[in-house]
C-alpha cells in the first residue's frame, strides 16, 4: 500500500472523528441564553447518521469492488489485476472494521443490560 492510499485512508478516519466529536457539541449560546433546548430536534451528526454514513461508504466500497472484478473477468480494457486486488482489499478492510465496531457496541450494549439498577 502506497503511502498516498495510506494518507487517503488516514484522512478519512479523522473525518470521522471529528464527526463524531462533533455530536457532543455544545449548544449554541443564543438557545442557552433563551433557555431553549434542542432535544425536539435530532442533531444532524448523530450516532444513527454516522453508523449509516460508515454502513453506506462500506457498501460503495464492496460494490465499486465487485464491478471492477467483474469488469475484470470480462476483459474490459483499462480494468488491471492489481487495481482489482486493491478495491477488494479495501472493501474487505473497510467491511472488518464494520464488524469490529458492531461487535463493541453488542459488547456495550449488553454490559449496560447486565448492569445491577
Amino acid at each position: 500500500m502506497s503511502s498516498l492510499q495510506i494518507d487517503a485512508v488516514l484522512s478519512q478516519i479523522r473525518s470521522m472523528q471529528s464527526q463524531i466529536k462533533g455530536v457532543g457539541a455544545p449548544q449554541n449560546d443564543v438557545a442557552k441564553a433563551a433557555g431553549v433546548e434542542s432535544a425536539v430536534q435530532a442533531p444532524t451528526n448523530s450516532f444513527a447518521n454516522v453508523m449509516k454514513q460508515g454502513l453506506d461508504s462500506v457498501n460503495q466500497a464492496q460494490s465499486k469492488a465487485s464491478d471492477l472484478a467483474t469488469k475484470f473477468e470480462q476483459g474490459v480494457p483499462g480494468v488491471e489485476l492489481p487495481q482489482v486486488m486493491l478495491e477488494m482489499q479495501k472493501a474487505s478492510v473497510s467491511f472488518r472494521a464494520v464488524t469490529e465496531v458492531r461487535n463493541r457496541f453488542v459488547s456495550a450494549y449488553q454490559e449496560i443490560m447486565n448492569m445491577p439498577i
